[in-house]
């Protein structure tokens, strides 16, 4: 099976441009600080309007802290297709808050994009209809 890296690199071909720095996003979703939620539309790949001041909020953090690196989980509901329909969704989703990021300025080599299941995605239904953006801890 493609790793889901691999995969969102596939689906969106413009963002293998900068390769990320070696790092993983293993337990991102157990972090609670500096957490951003990107709200979607149902079945859409491209962030809602109300999500820009989560997506600026978020860059011009990891703009002050160039040390920390960034995970931007992508999710997609069950009502928003199969299995196999909703990963690659979750992974449009990721890809496009990652260059929406890289476009505020975060440089994209600190952003790995990933889909994940929608079982994983804490909350409600609209926590699964989202991309949450996690800056890391700063390595020691």
């Amino acid at each position: 099976m493609i790793p889901l890296l691999t995969a969102a690199l596939l689906l969106l071909p413009g963002l293998a441009a900068a390769q990320p720095r070696p790092f993983n996003c293993v337990g991102a979703e157990q972090l609670e600080e500096d957490v951003f939620a990107i709200p979607f539309a149902r079945g859409i790949a491209q962030p809602r309007e109300d999500a820009r001041s989560n997506l600026d909020a978020a860059a011009e953090r990891a703009k002050r802290e160039p040390e920390r690196l960034l995970c931007v989980l992508g999710h997609a509901g069950p009502e928003e297709g199969g299995a196999q329909a909703g990963l690659q969704l979750a992974a449009k989703r990721a890809g496009a808050v990652a260059e929406a990021l890289a476009k505020l300025g975060v440089e994209r080599d600190r952003i790995r994009a990933e889909a994940r299941r929608a079982a994983f995605a804490r909350g409600a239904a609209p926590a699964e209809r989202s991309v949450t953006v996690v800056l890391l801890p700063a390595a020691p």
